[in-house]
């Protein structure tokens, strides 16, 4: 099963490259973004300090969303699914290391640009490990929810709005602790109890959004 598993996410990670402007425009995305936001709020450094992590988790949960329409849609066009779902590896561990790949190239990004995007709104240093520890956690939560949702919208007309209308309202935790734990650190809360939250939902997430995946991809087969 771990070959199994090693194969695709492999696969995956070379059709990434191979579609280099895709993963490219989420990144873009979230450079522009968090960008724009010091040009249009003025040059206040205790404004930019404050809105600093939410915007941030903001830009980098629309960005995680741009390329989650393309999760499965390339394998349901081809056929690819089909295998997969007939396969004697779980569909479950398959789905897991789709994911893997997913967040390899869409989240973890993110993860690392996000503390050079910080400075531009003058945050402390001392916070720009909690950022990255926060989206570290969190990133990995909104690829396996976004993993269902795109799941249940496979092969439906106009899945991406549909697509936005189901993963957005479920974002929502993890975008409050993961903005919260920056806030907390900036006026000397202790915010661990934020953090381990999102240790939580990324647990909670591991264990059971591969096989609600899974059931939402039999279902959009049928």
């Amino acid at each position: 099963m771990l070959t199994a598993l090693r194969c695709v996410i492999r696969r995956d990670l070379l059709l990434a490259m191979r579609r280099r402007s895709d993963v490219a425009t989420a990144l873009l995305f979230f450079v522009i973004v968090v960008s724009l936001f010091p040009l249009g709020v003025g040059p206040e450094p205790n404004l930019l300090r404050e809105i600093a992590p939410g915007v941030i988790w903001v830009a980098a949960l629309l960005a995680s969303m741009l390329s989650l329409s393309r999760l499965f849609a390339a394998d349901f066009a081809d056929g690819t699914l089909e295998q997969m779902i007939l396969s004697a590896t779980p569909l479950g561990a398959i789905v897991a290391a789709k994911v893997v790949a997913h967040w390899l190239v869409s989240g973890l990004p993110l993860v690392l640009i996000a503390p050079v995007l910080a400075l531009q709104f003058d945050l402390a240093q001392p916070l720009l490990p909690v950022l990255t520890v926060s989206l570290l956690l969190g990133t990995p939560v909104l690829s396996l929810i976004g993993a269902i949702g795109a799941a249940l919208t496979l092969g439906v007309r106009g899945s991406g709005v549909l697509l936005s209308l189901l993963v957005l309202p479920l974002y929502v935790p993890v975008l409050i602790m993961g903005a919260g734990a920056v806030e907390a650190a900036a006026v000397g809360l202790d915010n661990a109890g934020h953090l381990l939250l999102l240790a939580a939902f990324l647990v909670g997430a591991a264990a059971f959004a591969p096989w609600a995946i899974s059931a939402a991809l039999r279902i959009s087969m049928e």
